[in-house]
């Protein structure tokens, strides 16, 4: 959805709004930290800045984290990066950004500046919040347990990772966890059975119902799914 004009602000009304907070900053620092790379404001046809109130934000939080913790830009721009990649940037040097936790149901929420709020872990990041090693990656990978998808690990993937670290610590290994992956496939399948014909529906409407069914759908397939693991699991009495 396009975002309306006076959405936008020019550079001189951003100096403005900092200003009373800031002020030391200049125009001349607004340009140089875009030209570093921790702000990226659109353009007008003619060249202007076009400035959101998401680049307002991530610049307050560049000239706070230069004024009270007296960070370098390059740990700022590397703090800028955990952050739209839903993870909290690392507290002292070294350290390794860790994933977001900011809701009681375990989902990732983005802060006001994020640009992408979807988790994205590097290779390292999901070992270090799952407690995997890069072995028993590499064999969920094998097996399609966890995918990549382009540069980074998902959520998903760190929730699998998480669950495999857990159940390895019962001696079982990943390649006991393939019959889950066809268990789950299935499930998908069944749902994608049931979705399609609502998906080839050209209306918003039809669109919008077919995100319900499916999550009506995964829900209940979590529930079964439980529930005949409890049962089966109670004949071991």
């Amino acid at each position: 959805m396009a975002v309306p004009a006076r959405a936008y602000l020019s550079i001189g009304e951003v100096l403005s709004k900092l200003r009373g907070e800031f002020p030391d900053v200049t125009i001349s620092k607004i340009r140089f930290l875009e030209s570093e790379g921790l702000i990226n404001p659109q353009r007008t046809p003619s060249g202007y800045r076009k400035f959101t109130n998401v680049d307002l934000d991530r610049l307050r939080y560049v000239l706070t984290a230069q004024r009270d913790q007296y960070l370098p830009l390059k740990v700022i721009k590397d703090n800028l990066d955990a952050l739209d990649r839903g993870l909290q940037p690392a507290t002292t040097p070294g350290a390794m950004a860790a994933p977001r936790l900011a809701t009681v149901d375990g989902e990732f929420a983005p802060t006001s500046f994020t640009i992408d709020p979807e988790l994205r872990l590097s290779r390292q990041e999901l070992l270090e919040a799952s407690a995997l090693d890069d072995d028993q990656l590499t064999e969920l990978e094998s097996y399609g347990l966890i995918t990549i998808r382009g540069r980074y690990y998902s959520s998903d993937a760190l929730a699998v990772a998480k669950a495999v670290a857990e159940i390895a610590a019962f001696g079982i290994e990943a390649r006991h966890l393939r019959s889950f992956k066809t268990a789950a496939d299935r499930e998908v399948g069944l749902v994608e059975q049931v979705i399609t014909p609502l998906l080839r529906q050209k209306s918003s409407d039809a669109k919008a119902r077919a995100e319900e069914v499916q999550r009506e759908l995964a829900s209940l397939s979590v529930r079964l799914h439980a529930a005949l693991v409890a049962s089966g699991l109670a004949r071991l009495k």
